[in-house]
C-alpha cells in the first residue's frame, strides 16, 4: 500500500485515536472524568453531585471496582472520586495519579456528600451528565458516544462549550472508518513502514504484557487467568489465560494501565496479548509481532465500528476474531486464511452477550479468544461455514456486517432486558 495514499494515512489516523492508554474500567473511568472536568469547571469542591447515566453506562460501572478507590464499586465511587482527586486533563488516566491522602479522604467524602442518581434516556448508548454543587453555584458536563467526548460544559447556566455528539473525540474531523475493510488491512499490515507504528505497538506490548503478569502474580477476582493454567501450559492455553488475566487485574482494581482498542480496555486486552504469547511461542521475529497486531487491531475496530462502542453484544467477541487473524497470519496466512478465520469465529461466539464490566468478563474473553483461534484451525484443517449458515453470508465483509446488525439492531431489546434486571432492587 502506498504510503501516501488516503487509506494509509487513515489507518494510522485510527490507530493513534485508538490505541490509547484507560487505567480500569473505560465507563468508571468516564464518569470519573466527566466529574474531574465539571468540578474543575465548578471551582471549589463539591458539596452535592447528581450523575445521569444511560443504560450501558450503569450496566458497566455497577459491578466493577473503581482503581485507587480501597475496592469500592459504582456510580457513587467514580463519581467522588474524579471530584476528589481527579486530574481533568488526564483522559482515561484521569484518576491515575490519585496519592494516598486522597484515598484516605475518600470514604469520609463520600459519607458526607449526597449523589443522586437517574437514569438518562437517551438516543446513545454512551452518555453521561455530571452536574456538581457548591451551595448556590454549579457546573454540569455531558460527555456522549465515545468516552472522552464532551459535548457540553455548563456553569451557572451560562454554555461554556456546546457541540453535536457525532464530532465524537475533540474538535478534529472523525477519520473515515467506513475505509476499513479485511482486504485493505492485509495489505496494510504487510506493506506498513513499521516507523509509522512502532511506538504504538511497542506500548501496546508493554503495558497489556504487564496487567497480564499482574494478573497471574497476584489474586484478583475469579482469577481465571491463574485457573486455565492449572489445565495446561500449552501455547493456546497460555494465550487464553494472559488474556484473561489482564481482566482479571483490570475489573479488579489494579493500577496498571491498559492499551484500549475500539474504547474498551478488555477489547485491547483481547485483541493483543494471545497474538504477542504465539509470536514469543513461535519465535516470531518483532517485525512479524508488529505487523500481526495491526491485523488484531484493525480487525477488531472494522467488527467494532458497525456495532459500536456499547450494546448488549460482547465486544470480547470482536476482538477474539481480531487475535485469531493475527495469529493465522503469525502461521503464516494469507488473505483468505484470514478471512475465513474471522468469519468461522464470528459464527461461533456471537451469542455472547454483555452483561456489564465484572469478574465473569475475563471467562467470556478466553472463550473468544479460544473460538478465534478454532476459527483458524477449523480452516487450516479444510473446514469452513459457508453463506446461509445462520447469519453467515457469502463475503468476510458481507459476514462482518450481518454479525454487525446483530449487535446493532437485533439486541436493542437483549439490552434493555439486560439494564433492566441489573437494575431491578434486590
Amino acid at each position: 500500500m502506498e504510503r501516501k495514499s488516503n487509506i494509509y494515512q487513515t489507518y494510522l489516523e485510527i490507530l493513534r485515536r485508538e490505541l490509547i492508554c484507560a487505567m480500569g474500567c473505560t465507563e468508571p473511568i468516564a464518569l470519573a472524568y466527566c466529574a474531574a472536568v465539571a468540578r474543575a469547571t465548578l471551582g471549589s469542591l463539591p458539596d452535592r453531585i447528581a450523575v445521569e447515566a444511560s443504560g450501558n453506562i450503569i450496566k458497566n460501572v455497577k459491578s466493577v471496582i473503581v482503581p485507587n478507590t480501597g475496592g469500592r464499586r459504582g456510580i457513587a465511587t467514580a463519581a467522588c472520586i474524579g471530584v476528589l482527586a481527579g486530574n481533568e486533563h488526564d483522559g482515561l488516566e484521569v484518576i491515575s495519579h490519585v496519592d494516598e491522602a486522597a484515598r484516605e479522604r475518600l470514604g469520609a467524602y463520600m459519607a458526607g456528600t449526597p449523589v443522586e442518581i437517574s437514569p438518562l434516556n437517551s438516543d446513545s448508548l454512551l452518555d453521561i451528565i455530571v452536574t456538581v454543587y457548591d451551595g448556590s453555584s454549579w457546573a454540569k458536563v455531558r460527555i456522549a458516544e465515545e468516552h472522552t467526548n464532551i459535548v457540553r460544559i455548563e456553569r451557572n447556566g451560562e454554555v461554556l462549550r456546546q457541540k453535536d455528539p457525532e464530532t465524537k473525540t475533540g474538535d478534529e474531523a472523525l477519520p473515515d472508518y467506513s475505509l476499513l475493510s479485511v482486504e485493505s488491512i492485509f495489505d496494510f499490515a504487510c506493506t506498513c513502514d513499521l516507523e509509522d507504528v512502532r511506538s504504538l505497538l511497542e506500548r501496546q506490548i508493554k503495558l497489556n504484557t504487564a496487567i497480564a503478569e499482574e494478573g497471574l502474580r497476584h489474586d484478583y477476582g475469579a482469577n481465571i487467568g491463574k485457573v486455565l493454567l492449572k489445565t495446561g501450559n500449552d501455547l493456546r492455553t497460555r494465550a487464553k489465560a494472559y488474556a484473561a488475566a489482564g481482566s482479571d487485574a483490570r475489573m479488579n482494581g489494579s493500577v496498571l494501565p491498559v492499551v484500549i482498542c475500539s474504547g474498551s480496555g478488555n477489547q485491547g486486552l483481547t485483541a493483543s496479548l494471545p497474538v504477542i504469547v504465539y509470536a514469543d511461542g513461535l519465535g516470531a521475529s518483532r517485525e512479524k509481532l508488529y505487523r500481526a497486531l495491526l491485523i488484531s487491531n484493525l480487525v477488531t475496530l472494522r467488527a467494532k465500528t458497525c456495532i459500536g462502542r456499547l450494546s448488549a453484544y460482547c465486544g470480547a467477541v470482536s476482538a477474539g476474531a481480531g487475535a485469531g487473524a493475527g495469529i493465522a497470519y503469525l502461521y503464516g496466512g494469507d488473505l483468505r486464511d484470514i478471512s475465513h478465520t474471522i468469519v468461522n469465529a464470528l459464527a461461533v461466539t456471537s451469542g455472547i452477550v454483555c452483561d456489564g464490566a465484572k469478574s465473569s468478563c475475563a471467562a467470556k474473553i478466553a472463550t473468544a479468544v479460544e473460538t478465534g483461534i478454532f476459527g483458524y484451525e477449523m480452516f487450516r484443517n479444510g473446514q469452513q461455514f459457508y453463506g446461509g449458515d445462520g447469519l453467515v453470508v457469502k463475503g468476510v465483509e458481507n459476514s462482518i456486517d450481518s454479525f454487525g446488525r446483530l449487535g446493532r439492531e437485533g439486541m436493542r431489546e437483549t439490552d434493555r432486558e439486560i439494564i433492566r434486571m441489573m437494575t431491578e432492587e434486590e
